[in-house]
């Protein structure tokens, strides 16, 4: 029988449909001795391919190109066709396109090898310029929008922040070209202007300059002033030119802004690339490569395909460079087109550019990948793809998410709906470096989904985001249901210094009857942040019938666990280790109990739990024992919000003093102890600013706004501590942790 004549059960078939936990749906998905193997023929075709590879022989000793042992496999009648790539790079002008007709195939690593599917052109001919930087011509058509030296990114020339008091945004522009001094840039149409406004990221290219007016590239602004008007919740207030806005993180890409190593810029005049090399770094003998072919690898519409052992590296996202430009709306989905059906929903988003996309796929493995400098995401599940999961994979500096899987339709045809997908065993490090709203591994309305055992560290935003559609009416009875969010280790999310806000290191939305979120790892989590906020799991916008229990989280920027809006229903938190607290989450028959909250160490139980999470066995941070807990805590005056509020181990209470003269607030430990440091978690309003910190004779002073928290090494003996303003305000403490 010709293998794609029929639907047969497919050996590394997802078991997610077939057992209900995420453990045993992992260890199905990767069983060696499926049930369907007896009636599996007793020979496997299979075809070599190699980086240079020629012809239609597609032997060992005259390996196929990629597109060559394809086509060879769609004359092979059997059940199984396996192509064995060589190792090397498979420079790809042009995606290897997987369809039906190339159902059964297993593409796979050759035994010791390791090949890599390459987007990237490698740029040439680098000469030295003034200011001991080099600059080379790239092909024309090309944008190099990333560089890659030595496999390290540079990053774009760019500046500093402009306020809005400067830069003031308007749904047509923005001033400040003179006071930036853009008005006196020689091509100021290259740079573009990254705007950061809560969880939201814009990109847009500056289309033209008169007097202190600047305007950019339609319909980018327009979609990132819109908000609302076409798509999303109603009440949403974070565009370009809302209250929300503070300004210009940044302008990019100007020849004028060239002056720290590592960085480049990209002359679209005359062709060429300069670049300032870091320490060390010879551009006669460097290596640099710039993305140039986003896909890399696409399966539109088949059946058992499985890809092991197999890299992709250096595709591009070319959207963000086109008028476009990079609107985004929420996780790394954009905002595009210059009109649009109104769905609040937020139906008609756009996502990412990756370097492998399964479109309606069924059975589709990908186990064993790495992913690495990407400028766009890594992988897309879309459009009806079921009973498929990547496994065992890396991914590693990626301007975008690692992975996006499922759709925005709430309610799409039955085979167009995403279900029984797997995203396991996983490692995600350093995602979304240039889109910073993206989340790492982002699903949309899913059924049946396993995220299980992943470890993911140092993301500027969400770790994992699961669900859509706000309350919205289009929105409140989807397909999404009975998702598991199990042992995954999410460290470092959220990180500061990229300004993302409102997130989470686990984030839902929507009801989904059935989920649970278990077993899972979280440790710092918008830590050190610069207001409230940051969370460990964030039942967002409506999730509802969610089971969040025997979750470990420390170390949160805000709660650990959240639940925004009332209007979630029958949420349960239970048997959950944290060293902080949360207030009851909101919603109808919502529910916390048997949490163990305010730790000062964690138990045993606990531990067994945080070290099991992730893609591998790691490390735990323990908790430190706080002194203060027991200590008894005073304030110069009091505003409704007693002193002790500040030393209850929660950092979501808070106290606070009157605006006066030196205002203080003090913890006597009973006894003098030997203080080792001390941690000092600002309240909401993030209240307290220019203080000393006095520990006996000891006096530390800190300018500006204390942190969630601000750190400080003491080293001293003393029994009282005390954080007094130095000028005239009011102290507000969320918490004050004395550490020995």
């Amino acid at each position: 029988m010709n293998r794609r004549a029929t639907h047969r059960s497919a050996i590394h078939r997802p078991a997610a449909r077939r057992i209900g936990t995420a453990l045993a749906a992992v260890a199905a998905l990767l069983a060696t001795a499926p049930l369907a193997q007896a009636a599996r023929p007793s020979h496997t075709d299979t075809l070599y391919a190699a980086p240079h590879g020629a012809g239609a022989s597609c032997t060992h000793s005259r390996p196929c190109s990629l597109d060559g042992a394809r086509d060879k496999a769609r004359t092979l009648h059997g059940d199984d066709v396996t192509v064995q790539l060589a190792g090397g790079t498979y420079t790809r002008t042009a995606a290897l396109k997987l369809t039906a007709a190339d159902s059964g195939t297993t593409w796979t690593a050759a035994p010791g090898a390791r090949p890599v599917l390459s987007g990237g052109r490698t740029v040439t001919g680098w000469t030295r310029t003034s200011g001991g930087a080099w600059a080379a011509r790239v092909p024309d058509g090309v944008t190099p929008r990333q560089l890659f030296v030595n496999g390290v990114r540079a990053t774009p020339a760019r500046g500093g922040a402009c306020a809005a008091s400067v830069c003031d945004a308007t749904k047509t522009g923005m001033t400040g070209a003179k006071a930036t001094g853009i008005a006196d840039w020689k091509r100021p149409t290259d740079a573009e202007a990254v705007i950061k406004v809560r969880w939201r990221n814009y990109h847009c290219r500056i289309a033209g300059v008169s007097g202190d007016t600047m305007t950019f590239a339609q319909p980018c602004w327009t979609n990132s002033a819109s908000g609302t008007d076409r798509t999303g919740p109603a009440w949403d207030s974070t565009t370009v030119d809302s209250t929300r806005y503070t300004g210009v993180a940044f302008f990019e890409n100007a020849p004028e802004l060239l002056d720290q190593p590592g960085e480049f810029v990209h002359d679209s005049a005359t062709h060429t690339i300069t670049y300032l090399p870091r320490k060390g770094e010879n551009m006669r003998h460097a290596t640099a490569v710039t993305p140039v072919t986003e896909q890399l690898v696409t399966v539109d519409g088949a059946h058992d395909v499985a890809i092991r052992g197999i890299g992709f590296a250096y595709a591009a996202y070319h959207q963000p460079d086109t008028d476009e430009g990079y609107a985004g709306m929420q996780a790394g989905l954009t905002l595009t087109g210059a009109t649009g059906p109104v769905d609040h929903s937020g139906r008609y988003y756009t996502k990412p550019s990756a370097a492998l996309t399964v479109h309606g796929g069924r059975h589709v493995t990908v186990d064993g990948a790495s992913f690495t400098h990407l400028g766009g995401a890594g992988a897309v599940l879309e459009a009806g793809t079921k009973d498929s999961g990547i496994t065992h994979s890396d991914f590693t500096d990626l301007s975008s998410g690692a992975a996006y899987i499922g759709d925005t339709d709430p309610n799409p045809a039955p085979e167009l709906a995403g279900e029984r997908n797997t995203f396991a065993y996983n490692t995600v490090t350093r995602a979304a470096v240039e889109y910073t709203d993206a989340a790492a591994v982002w699903a949309g309305y899913e059924a049946g989904l396993v995220i299980d055992h992943n470890s993911l560290d140092q993301l500027p935003y969400s770790g994992i985001s699961v669900g859509w559609g706000w309350n919205q009416p289009e929105a409140q009875k989807s397909v999404l249901r009975d998702n598991r969010i199990t042992d995954n280790r999410i460290t470092n999310v959220m990180q500061v210094k990229d300004a993302q806000h409102d997130g989470g290191a686990i984030y839902t939305q929507g009801a989904q009857p059935g989920t649970v979120v278990s077993g899972n790892y979280i440790n710092r989590s918008a830590y050190g942040n610069t207001e409230r906020d940051g969370n460990g799991i964030y039942l967002d916008e409506q999730s509802s019938y969610i089971t969040v229990e025997n979750n470990v989280l420390t170390r949160l920027g805000y709660k650990w666990v959240s639940n925004w809006a009332d209007y979630g229903i029958q949420n349960t938190a239970r048997g959950n280790w944290t060293d902080t607290d949360a207030p009851p989450i909101a919603g109808t028959g919502s529910t916390m109990t048997d949490n163990h909250t305010r730790l000062e160490q964690l138990p045993a139980a606990a531990l067994k739990i945080a070290s099991a999470a992730g893609a591998h066995r790691g490390s735990v941070e323990q908790l430190s024992p706080d002194l203060a807990r027991t200590g008894t805590a005073t304030q110069s005056s009091t505003d409704g919000a007693a002193a002790a509020l500040a030393i209850d181990g929660d950092t979501s209470t808070d106290t606070r003093t009157l605006s006066e003269q030196g205002a203080w607030w003090q913890v006597d430990l009973g006894s003098v102890r030997h203080v080792g440091r001390i941690e000092i978690w600002n309240d909401a309003s993030t209240t307290t600013a220019g203080f000393d910190v006095r520990a006996d004779k000891k006096t530390v002073h800190v300018g500006g706004k204390a942190l969630r928290p601000t750190v400080l090494g003491l080293n001293t003996d003393t029994r009282y501590v005390k954080i007094q303003l130095t000028g005239t305000g009011r102290v507000g403490l969320a918490q004050v942790a004395v550490h020995p």
